[in-house]
């Protein structure tokens, strides 16, 4: 991978995610997240467990600001974002990079064009129109799209790609933001087990690379459990369980997902 790169905040506050008190509620006095509270920094792989509709995709979606928390802070690198709004706020989301479940490509451009979506904050509207990148940037795009292993495929349109193959592109687009944290909702929940495993070691590769948290919503436990450093587990939009892999027990995991059938 490449040497580390320098902070997205412009070399200030390290890479950093700081949750606190977070709630949401969607009906009033009926919060979705209660009181959620952690904080990641720099090279780690955090994943997030529980079961389906426990809050694990509202808690991403606070964090980046596509719902609003009713209560409780959200600070990344330093920067408090939780009451930010219209072009703050759009500069705040400059510092989150998003990896999606259903990839959130545009399927008619390239490759290329995908990953150089990764800096369109970051340039004047008449460029990013005009698909006038830097050759910086366009250096660096074909750089991260060697790192993900689809040198061969720079100027394939997306909607010729296999679902591994978007993958990659989502996590290089992300890196191409140079975010000070990393989002991955569901990265391998469509791909065959072979491929998840690549595209989490892919993850954490990034997150070594370029000293940067990354955090994952993730189903699969025993992927969790091989590749995070920290695993977070969630019940009922409460924190049951923080702390690494090896200390998540059979009894965490039923306090989590509630029986113990599942587990034979």
């Amino acid at each position: 991978m490449t040497p580390q790169q320098s902070n997205g905040n412009g070399g200030g506050a390290p890479r950093s995610l700081i949750v606190k008190d977070l709630v949401k509620a969607y009906v009033p006095g009926k919060p979705v997240l209660k009181n959620i509270s952690f904080e990641v920094s720099g090279c780690s792989t955090v994943a997030i467990i529980g079961p389906s509709g426990t809050g694990k995709s509202t808690l991403l979606r606070c964090i980046n600001r596509l719902i609003d928390p009713t209560g409780g802070s959200i600070t990344v690198a330093g920067h408090e974002i939780t009451r930010l709004s219209g072009k703050d706020l759009r500069l705040a989301r400059h510092h989150v990079g998003m990896v999606f479940q259903e990839f959130n490509l545009v399927e008619r451009l390239s490759v290329i064009e995908n990953v150089l979506c990764g800096r369109l904050g970051f340039v004047p509207v008449w460029r990013a129109w005009l698909r006038k990148y830097s050759q910086e940037d366009i250096d660096r795009a074909f750089e991260l799209i060697d790192l993900v292993g689809l040198s061969d495929f720079a100027t394939v349109r997306a909607d010729a790609l296999s679902g591994g193959q978007r993958q990659r592109v989502g996590i290089a687009r992300a890196v191409m933001q140079n975010p000070d944290v990393i989002m991955a909702d569901e990265p391998t929940s469509s791909l065959d087990p072979k491929t998840s495993v690549e595209i989490m070691e892919l993850l954490n590769d990034f997150s070594r690379s370029h000293d940067i948290p990354v955090l994952i919503n993730i189903h699969d436990v025993n992927l969790a459990k091989r590749f995070a450093t920290r695993i977070i587990g969630m019940s009922q939009g409460s924190i049951i369980f923080d702390g690494p892999p090896a200390n998540l027990s059979d009894d965490h995991l039923k306090q989590i997902y509630g029986g113990e059938d599942w587990l034979s």
